[in-house]
């Protein structure tokens, strides 16, 4: 398969005569994967070309945090989980989140039967495999809402620093470990394992799901009229380029794997993950669900004695931008 050769729209913006497209970066929270279809769709079809943008897309890795991007300069926008961002937001980063492309949860805990787990009062006494780096903090929250403690023991659960892929589960390191619907519940799947071995408790069916997969700024640029500008275009044609994966699975999966430049992603689990992506994006016009914020931000205050976030946030979220793209 043909690999792009660039991330950027600038060829297709000089082609068309529109030489002076406003320059918008992205940075993705993982690598170029279908779970952002919509962004690489908008670019390949040229939804950010005909709102006059020039946009980069940069994808992220083990050893990338979009916060830190952010805070850097290194992105005008990210895509980042709401936990992460309100953590930051509290420690000093104003992250604002101007949409929110994806309205479900994918987050899950897969776990193998033969451990012994069937209900979540199972938990206790085993290991778990929990991603950090601002991924574990609904995990956390979960737990405390539960009454377990994450410092191991008979009563407590032993916390595993999962890293990026499946084997805790596959070699029997953990007896759960933290999946996506769309992407590792796959990869335990494709190792070996069948549904019937496995039990999974979903985020959102345990009341615990927070807003994943939103698109945050700085909120001192959102002073500036031309970046406001530039964010109103930019989420106006991202969430086209949604809306036209979610219609297009296949075809979206397709051109991800186009900008694939690492080569690492297959046709199969790329349109497998984009049929499963299309779900969580399903219902979202790209605006933030208040009541989907308040859900988030309760979990994550639900934390005992160490709550992700110690205080209800305030200016963490605007319609401004999606007001103004979307209507």
């Amino acid at each position: 398969m043909k690999l792009k050769t660039t991330l950027t729209g600038a060829a297709l913006s000089l082609v068309a005569g529109t030489a002076f497209a406003d320059d918008v970066t992205l940075q993705l929270k993982w690598v170029t994967q279908a779970q952002f279809a919509g962004y690489y769709v908008a670019l390949e079809n040229g939804f950010y070309e005909e709102e006059g943008l020039n946009v980069t897309i940069l994808p992220g890795g083990p050893d990338i945090a979009p916060t830190q991007v952010l805070a850097g300069g290194g992105a005008d926008v990210t895509v980042e989980w709401m936990p992460a961002a309100l953590a930051a937001r509290e420690k000093g980063l104003p992250m604002v989140n101007i949409a929110q492309p994806f309205k479900s949860s994918g987050m899950m805990l897969t776990c193998r039967k033969d451990a012994g787990i069937e209900t979540t009062e199972d938990f206790a006494g085993n290991t778990l495999g929990v991603w950090f780096f601002g991924n574990e903090f609904p995990f956390l929250s979960w737990m405390s809402q539960l009454g377990i403690s994450t410092e191991g023991g008979d009563a407590g659960v032993e916390v595993l620093r999962q890293g990026f892929n499946v084997d805790p589960l596959l070699n029997g390191q953990a007896a759960c470990i933290s999946t996506m619907t769309y992407n590792e519940y796959w990869q335990v799947i494709d190792g070996g394992l069948t549904p019937d071995d496995l039990v999974t408790f979903k985020y959102e069916d345990q009341g615990v799901a927070t807003l994943e997969d939103g698109l945050y700024v700085l909120e001192e640029n959102l002073a500036d009229p031309a970046f406001v500008d530039r964010m109103e275009r930019f989420v106006r044609a991202s969430m086209r380029g949604w809306k036209w994966a979610e219609v297009n699975p296949e075809d979206a999966a397709m051109i991800v794997l186009e900008y694939d430049q690492t080569g690492a992603q297959t046709e199969q689990h790329q349109v497998r993950m984009m049929g499963e992506v299309a779900k969580l994006t399903a219902g979202s016009n790209g605006a933030l669900d208040p009541a989907d914020y308040a859900r988030t931000v309760a979990s994550l205050l639900a934390g005992g004695s160490d709550p992700v976030i110690s205080q209800e946030p305030e200016g963490a979220w605007t319609h401004a931008i999606t007001d103004a793209a979307l209507n």
